[in-house]
């Protein structure tokens, strides 16, 4: 201990105040566990700050506009101005709510609040910096330990972060104004969401990415529907290309530099570089050795299925801990180790966390698909429903993509799903569903689904499945 140090004790601390770590901090202190969370930052983490929240509520403020001006099928004729300024404050409004009503579930909860940043001692103490000209530090004396870092952008050589006109997505989602041309680095879900927002706020989207193809790896006929929809939206898309440098342009804008990997280069004007290649878990000033924790060659820390590191009474979770890195896969990890502290058999089950991409259309997948199914050892059965077939879909005049269920032939046992269309975030949890609870094809199908909806799409591909599909052709 530092002199000078206040000393206290804690059974758990919890570092880092994301979806992972505040949730944990919650269950742990609802296990009836003395609970400490230090947070350096915001409340609520980069998901609720940075990422998750604000940039799907710029998602739906661009939806919306577009949405409007392009609504005269339907007899509806506008012409929206887009206050870039005004959607900015409201949705930092929204964020404000959230942060603030994440602090008061902790204290409600009885869970101890610390602002600094916390770094290990030793396998059982940890040293948190309070921020601050003359705010000094505290040392905390724990049982337990839960790091809930998350991660960060990945910058590349060449393009600083630093720079005003180059963009992690947290530039992104803060800006008061709508750039011309915005060049993307990256054809991954954070570059495609945020490309499908600027191009229905005005901008000429330009995406190079090294890949032969966006959204690796979801499936072809997948990305294929949301890579069309991106071009009818005006989006470019160069493949194959890596961004090298930038440069001014002669116009008071840029130029953004690419070359192939035969060397071949290319160059594209843009006013804003939006750096969108992933991210990278927070682990740097945690001194995570002092505590015997290592972390693999990738920067995470490895856990087991009960999220446990190494050192036993030191969990992670979430982004820190690797894949899924996902805001809910983390809060799940969160529930888990909370529990494995407090002696419950809680483990985690990775085949049913569903993931979404905020495109448009939007993406939802959970489980195997075909082709996984097959390599596991199944022999699997899949049925689909279109939704250019669902009378729901006609009548909110998206009918892009489809409903996919994949299922084990012999046992009917639902397998996994992937979701392509309007609403596809919110019907996954369906097939989610089924698939921990252990639910067959004739489950889904018989159950029945309130019409018009867009769930009706779900029950209709089960029925395709076993052959029995009343609304489209039988596969």
């Amino acid at each position: 201990m530092v002199v000078g140090d206040i000393a206290t004790g804690t059974e758990v601390l919890v570092i880092g105040a994301g979806p992972g770590g505040y949730v944990a901090a919650i269950r742990a202190a609802q296990e009836g566990l003395d609970t400490t969370l230090v947070e350096k930052d915001a409340y609520g983490g980069a998901c609720l700050n940075r990422g998750c929240i604000p940039s799907k509520a710029l998602i739906t403020g661009s939806g919306l506009a577009h949405e409007a001006g392009n609504a005269e099928s339907m007899g509806i004729h506008a012409d929206p101005a887009v206050d870039m300024g005004k959607m900015v404050e409201w949705k930092d409004g929204v964020v404000d709510r959230l942060t603030g009503g994440v602090e008061k579930l902790c204290k409600a909860n009885g869970v101890n609040l610390i602002e600094g940043t916390a770094s290990f001692a030793d396998a059982h103490t940890a040293r948190v910096a309070h921020g601050g000209e003359g705010q000094g530090s505290e040392s905390i004396e724990f049982e337990h330990a839960i790091v809930a870092t998350g991660s960060r952008p990945i910058q590349i050589p060449g393009f600083d972060f630093a720079e005003d006109h180059v963009w992690s997505s947290a530039e992104a989602l803060d800006a008061k104004t709508v750039p011309d041309r915005l060049g993307i680095v990256g054809g991954g879900y954070i570059g495609m969401e945020l490309a499908t927002t600027y191009a229905k706020l005005g901008s000429d989207v330009t995406v190079v990415e090294m890949l032969d193809d966006i959204l690796d790896p979801y499936e072809d006929d997948v990305k294929r529907i949301v890579r069309k929809r991106a071009e009818e939206l005006g989006v470019e898309f160069h493949f194959g290309e890596g961004a090298s440098e930038w440069s001014e342009g002669a116009d008071g804008g840029y130029l953004l530099h690419t070359e192939t990997e035969d060397g071949d280069e290319s160059t594209y004007g843009v006013d804003k570089v939006l750096v969108a290649v992933g991210r990278r878990p927070v682990t740097d000033g945690l001194d995570l050795e002092q505590a015997g924790v290592e972390t693999d060659d990738r920067g995470f820390i490895e856990t087991d299925d009960r999220t446990r590191t190494a050192v036993d009474h030191v969990h992670a979770v979430g982004d820190v801990a690797g894949d899924p890195m996902l805001a809910h896969a983390a809060s799940k990890e969160g529930i888990v180790a909370a529990e494995v502290i407090a002696g419950e058999p809680a483990a985690l089950d990775q085949q049913a966390i569903p993931a979404a991409v905020f495109t448009d259309p939007e993406i939802g997948t959970v489980g195997l698909t075909e082709d996984e199914a097959e390599a596991e050892g199944f022999d699997p059965v899949v049925g689909e429903m279109p939704f250019n077939a669902s009378g729901r879909a006609m009548t909110t005049g998206h009918t892009e993509g489809f409903v996919r269920l994949v299922a084990d032939d012999e046992t009917g046992f639902v397998l996994g799903a992937q979701i392509v269309g309007p609403e596809a975030s919110e019907l996954i949890a369906e097939a989610a569903l089924a698939i921990e609870m252990g639910a067959t094809l004739e489950d889904v199908a018989a159950t029945v689904h309130t019409h018009p909806t867009l769930a009706e799409a779900v029950m209709e591909a089960a029925e395709n499945a076993r052959g029995q599909a009343i609304h489209t052709l039988n596969r």
